[in-house]
């Protein structure tokens, strides 16, 4: 690259983009990070969504195929269903003639309720600090080169990132997901929840790969503000298998929950 990149992707046409080193994860020099990716085709199902009034994207599921190589990549949406008050959609992740990743997703129809309405119970999550209160911390794969690191602030509202098991972490996107285009809450969602398997990491990162093969974001509102937190847990069995759910927050509150399956090999 001769210049530093101003997004995580920028677009070839309306199927086609280009990521940038922005994207790069913490597995392989030459892989994504899973969060980048996932919120690209994200965009293009709120795209899809709202050509039919459905503006609430209540679920949707990455089951991530093969490692998205850094470069350029084909998205494909496909309307499964639509009825009055919900649509169904799929979606694929090309790099060349192969698929990557694909996707099922769940957008609904916005509607009004009355606040007085809905009832006030005493177990909603609450993240455990404030923007403002968690402090400043670097990814720790951090190494001062371009990735994922940099397309991302972070403040740790409890725990500790990639060492201490169950971790809460505030994320803000330094850039833009697609250059001279808005990053939606969404989006946003996605590029920060991917990472909860690392956050809350239980295992050694030198000793162990613990790579998630899926991610669920289940939403019950629309997520507002640049600040997503991920108050995520890791649980390991006993056979190569893994699993870590997360609650999810903006700054105005609880917004969903996130599920990852692991992949658990210790490294050669």
């Amino acid at each position: 690259m001769t210049q530093a990149p101003t997004a995580a992707f920028a677009a070839l046409d309306a199927r086609g983009f280009r990521s940038s080193a922005l994207t790069r994860g913490p597995w392989h020099p030459e892989h994504q990070h899973g969060g980048p990716p996932i919120a690209l085709v994200c965009r293009a199902i709120e795209q899809a969504a709202r050509e039919h009034g459905l503006t609430h994207l209540a679920r949707i599921t990455a089951n991530l195929l093969r490692p998205v190589p850094i470069g350029d990549l084909i998205v494909e949406v496909m309307t499964d269903y639509v009825g009055r008050n919900a649509g169904h959609f799929s979606a694929h992740l090309m790099a060349g003639d192969k698929d990557v990743a694909r996707f099922t997703a769940l957008a609904q129809r916005e509607a009004a309720i009355d606040p007085d309405d809905i009832p006030k119970t005493d177990f909603w999550p609450v993240a455990p600090l404030s923007v403002e209160q968690a402090p400043v911390r670097r990814m720790p794969f951090d190494d001062g080169s371009m990735g994922y690191s940099r397309l991302v602030e972070t403040r740790v509202a409890s725990g500790t990132m990639f060492q201490g098991g169950a971790c809460a972490v505030w994320f803000r996107m330094n850039y833009p997901l697609l250059d001279g285009e808005s990053t939606s809450g969404y989006q946003r969602v996605a590029v920060a929840a991917d990472s909860g398997n690392g956050i809350s990491a239980v295992l050694d990162f030198n000793r162990y790969l613990f790579v998630n093969a899926d991610l669920t974001l289940s939403l019950l509102r629309r997520p507002v503000g640049e600040w997503i937190c991920v108050d995520a847990r890791t649980f390991i069995g006993p056979d190569g298998g893994g699993l870590t759910e997360s609650a999810l927050f903006d700054t105005q509150g609880f917004i969903g929950r996130s599920t990852q399956s692991l992949a658990v090999r210790a490294r050669s």
